[in-house]
């Protein structure tokens, strides 16, 4: 039996597979070893009952993580993992490298992620390629989730949103300034807050005002990611993963015509491209 798991800062995603088969699957908040002690990630695991109910049967995990770039990070998450897992052999890797495997399998490629946060790199079939992004919510992650829940609320604390869109914001979030500056500079996990206002984007993503935002903040993605990859690796196929390209195809590919790149596929949710992978 094996598991595969797929996290974001914001949500991990977990499906388990025995013989090429799925016989659980559940979503749960992000496992960033950044950003998550291993107190924390043990208690969200010891929360869910999927995993509860299979964590003995469990033989291999392979685990793709945000904030698990350098092996160190990847070392803290599979020792956090096999103190839940303890039958399991547990392999662990950044996102990235999952969105690429995902994406591209074993053929090369240049990979986007636009997610609850970003990144891009060219995959050669094995590896990503080291980059300089990644820089996370404050200093980096134009286009992603937190980015454009950024933009969202600094536009509404500037008066800067239509007064129909502004009324709409205020019913669904019962906000004021105070509320939202005190939940972005004196609590924890601002970037998941951030990353939440992504459902108000998708309930009006027919409104004008918001598509000129997500079409600036992807005009912003291509500027910082996808260009410079795609100059350095001219020809290379361009894939994307994650929620937030999933979500608005329509407008990530009109931004990347414009840019004169065709995207070849979107994957909303890798973990069932890793999935088939690692069962096949």
């Amino acid at each position: 039996m094996i598991a595969v798991v797929y996290s974001g800062s914001k949500s991990a995603f977990w499906k388990i597979s025995n013989e090429g088969k799925t016989i659980a699957e559940c979503t749960i908040p992000g496992i960033n070893p950044t950003f998550n002690d291993q107190k924390h990630i043990l208690y969200l695991l010891n929360k869910t009952n999927v995993l509860i109910n299979h964590a003995e049967s469990v033989k291999k995990i392979y685990a793709f993580a945000a904030g698990a770039s350098s092996v160190a990070m990847q070392n803290s998450l599979a020792e956090t993992l096999n103190l839940f897992f303890k039958n399991a052999k547990i392999k662990v890797r950044d996102d990235l490298y999952g969105a690429s495997l995902a994406a591209c399998y074993e053929d090369t490629g240049i990979v986007g992620i636009l997610g609850s946060g970003a990144n891009c790199a060219f995959f050669d079939g094995k590896t990503p390629e080291q980059n300089n992004y990644g820089l996370g919510y404050i200093l980096g992650d134009e286009g992603s989730a937190n980015y454009l829940g950024k933009i969202l609320l600094k536009n509404y604390l500037e008066d800067k949103m239509p007064a129909a869109l502004r009324k709409k914001f205020e019913e669904k979030y019962n906000v004021d300034r105070p509320l939202i500056l005190e939940r972005i500079y004196k609590k924890p996990g601002v970037q998941n807050y951030l990353s939440s206002f992504l459902d108000f984007y998708i309930d009006n993503r027919s409104d004008k005002y918001l598509e000129q935002i997500i079409d600036q903040s992807f005009e912003k993605y291509f500027a910082t990611y996808l260009m410079p990859t795609a100059a350095k690796h001219p020809n290379e196929e361009v894939h994307f993963v994650g929620t937030v390209a999933g979500n608005f195809q329509d407008r990530l590919r009109l931004v990347a015509e414009k840019n004169d790149i065709k995207i070849i596929t979107i994957t909303k949710e890798p973990i069932y491209n890793l999935l088939n992978y690692y069962s096949n």
